[in-house]
């Protein structure tokens, strides 16, 4: 769901997310599509994948979800964990809370990286988030 709603609100020429697992299962959830589907994303041609360290080494930021040991080790890669449950299993209402909270995590990431990447650009020091 992150990765959706940051490709829906970012500027994709500025950044690109890719969603990816340490534990892909394979479809996304029933649930996550309906609740996504009711906020005009479309997940249904969405394939989970595994989050590897060849997926990650080009990144300039991993948002994790809880996974700890299991997500794979950057050198100087920033990472930020947000600790959020997992919609498997849960009921619709759940998913829907979970997915608002999404949403405002990522609106509130895109906020603060173009604020700082405006005041870079401003300074000269243009570069990616």
């Amino acid at each position: 769901m992150s990765a959706a709603f940051f490709n829906k609100y970012a500027d994709p020429a500025k950044a690109v997310a890719i969603s990816a697992g340490t534990q892909p299962g394979e479809r996304v959830h029933p649930e996550v599509v309906e609740v996504m589907r009711e906020v005009g994303i479309d997940l249904t041609q969405a394939h989970p994948q595994k989050l590897s360290t060849e997926l990650a080494q080009d990144a300039n930021l991993l948002i994790t979800m809880g996974c700890g040991d299991a997500c794979p080790y950057i050198p100087g890669l920033r990472i930020d964990d947000w600790p959020l449950p997992d919609p498997k299993g849960q009921g619709i209402d759940q998913v829907r809370q979970i997915r608002d909270e999404i949403r405002g995590r990522v609106l509130a990431l895109i906020q603060e990286e173009l604020t700082a990447e405006d005041a870079k650009v401003r300074r000269g020091q243009s570069g990616p988030l």
